[in-house]
Formats: C-alpha cells, sequence, structure tokens
C-alpha cells in the first residue's frame, strides 16, 4: 500500500501564526483564553487546551476582568476590542493579515460611503471571520452565502461586493455574474476578489493530488468553511474521497483491494493529525 500525505495541505501562515502566539504566551505560565475556538479543528484545540489553553465565548468576554485574551486569526468586529479596553483585558491579537487588511478595506469604504451604497459579503452567515467584517460597518453589511441571498440587495442603489477570505473563487463569480444581471444599467457596482490566495491556489494542486491516487482521506473539523470547500474539489476529480475528523472514522472496507491512498486537509488541519491518519492507514493494511 503506497500511503502519500499531500505536501501543500496542513495549516495556512495564519493559523500557525496564531497557534505559536498561544504556545508561546502559554510558556510564560499564567492564565490564557482564547475567544472562540483556535482553530476550526477539534483534535488541535484539545490539544492546546491540555497545554492550558481555555476557550471562551464573547458572552464570558464580560466576565473577565484584567486577563490575557487571544483573538483567532478569523479576527474580531471593533466591539470587542471596546469590551476589552473597558474590562481592561490584555489582547493577544493573532488576526490573519490577509484578514486584517480586508477588514480595513471594508471599514474604509464604509467611512467614505456615498449616499445609498450597500456593502455585500459574499461569506458565510455567522462565521467567525464574517462577523468582524460585518461589524466593520456597525452592522450594516448584507452578507450573502449564495445566489438566493442576493433577494436582500436593492439593484437600483449602488453596490460593492467583497468576499470572505476563504470562499471559492467559481462561487464568488458566479454571485458577481448574477448581480450583473439583476442590477440596473446606470447603477454603479464594484467588487473585489479578497479570497485568500494560500487558499485558493491549493484547488488545483488538491485535484491533482485527488487524481493521483484510489482512495482520498481527507482529514477535516467538521467546522471548518475551508475543508468543506476543498473536500468538495477533491470528490469532484475522485469519487471515492472520504471526509474524516480523524483515524477512528476510517473504514477498513475502504481500503480493501486499493493499492494506492491519498491523505490531504484544510488549512485548519494540523500535519500530526495526518500523520496519525496515515500510521492507522498501515496498521490496517499489515
Amino acid at each position: 500500500m503506497i500511503v502519500e500525505i499531500d505536501r501543500a495541505s496542513g495549516f495556512c501562515h495564519g493559523v500557525v501564526s496564531a497557534i505559536r502566539k498561544a504556545e508561546e504566551r502559554l510558556d510564560e505560565g499564567g492564565t490564557l483564553y482564547c475567544l472562540g475556538d483556535i482553530v476550526h479543528n477539534s483534535k488541535e484545540v484539545e490539544r492546546l487546551q491540555q497545554r492550558g489553553l481555555i476557550t471562551i465565548s464573547h458572552p464570558d468576554l464580560e466576565n473577565l476582568s484584567g486577563q490575557k485574551v487571544l483573538l483567532r486569526a478569523h479576527g474580531e468586529p471593533p466591539s470587542t476590542y471596546e469590551t476589552a479596553k473597558r474590562k481592561g483585558i490584555e489582547i493577544i491579537d493573532a488576526t490573519c493579515p490577509v484578514v486584517l487588511q480586508l477588514q480595513r478595506r471594508i471599514k474604509a469604504a464604509y467611512d467614505t460611503r456615498t449616499p445609498g451604497l450597500q456593502i455585500v459579503i459574499y461569506g458565510k452567515m455567522g462565521h467567525a471571520e464574517v462577523n468582524g467584517l460585518v461589524g466593520q460597518t456597525n452592522g450594516e453589511a448584507i452578507v450573502v452565502e449564495n445566489i438566493d441571498g442576493l433577494d436582500q440587495i436593492d439593484f437600483t442603489k449602488p453596490i460593492a461586493l467583497y468576499s470572505q477570505t476563504t470562499k471559492s473563487i467559481d462561487g464568488l463569480r458566479l454571485i458577481v455574474a448574477e448581480i450583473e444581471r439583476r442590477r440596473n444599467p446606470d447603477v454603479p457596482f464594484s467588487y473585489y476578489d479578497t479570497i485568500c490566495r494560500q487558499v485558493s491556489n491549493r484547488v488545483s494542486q488538491l485535484r491533482a493530488f485527488a487524481a493521483s491516487h484510489e482512495i482520498i482521506l481527507f482529514v477535516s473539523g467538521k467546522k471548518s468553511s475551508n475543508g468543506k470547500i476543498l473536500f468538495n474539489e477533491c470528490l469532484s476529480v475522485n469519487s471515492r474521497t472520504h471526509l474524516i475528523a480523524g483515524p477512528q472514522e476510517i473504514d477498513r472496507q475502504w481500503l480493501e483491494g486499493v493499492n494506492s491512498t491519498g491523505i490531504c486537509g484544510a488549512t485548519s488541519t494540523p500535519r500530526w493529525l495526518m500523520e496519525d491518519v496515515r500510521e492507522a492507514v498501515l496498521e490496517m493494511c499489515r
């Protein structure tokens, strides 16, 4: 059995930086809180919890005072920083630079907007990154997950479209085309491809990897939006692609008569977890 781990899979730069900052602060001792799961992978969250990282929710922030709180790569709205300042909380800001740049662009567009401008964000409703982006507009931005969500837009007024950094380029193109089709010809429409290239550039490479093996084990947390997108890319070229959270979800029947297995994952999937999956596959084939 040939079992190969995709070399390009694993944490993106933003997640690597956030985890490094968490580990550095944990090494210093004391209590460290993280606002939300540091990454959308339960196995990595559990690993860091065992080292002392405490995951909290936004309501919990109001009950803290003078503590250290890490903000994950997804970013936060201005209200989070305001609460932290009011409560004397020390912020360890691990917002991904790509997300931070997008937040600043949306805030600048909102602050200088012309009358009637609608700021639209192509993204997943309620996702941490999207919440942070909407927060830059005082909650006024329109979030669309798909073409059906475009019904919220007034196509007689100006539109500025941005994208969550981990959405698919093809999905953004569909949204742009549909807005172009529906809007009045004289209505201003500007759109910005704000998708992270570390994510989008992986698609073609991942398709080639998935096509080069008999079966694919795609390792990803259930909460990962990026994981869902990349899993579907693998599935589109290899129908024998299986989404698993870890080695315990491998079905032995998948491996029967198979000579080549590929293992890959989301930008929120730790390398060590993919290696655990590889060892489990090899053990089952002995």
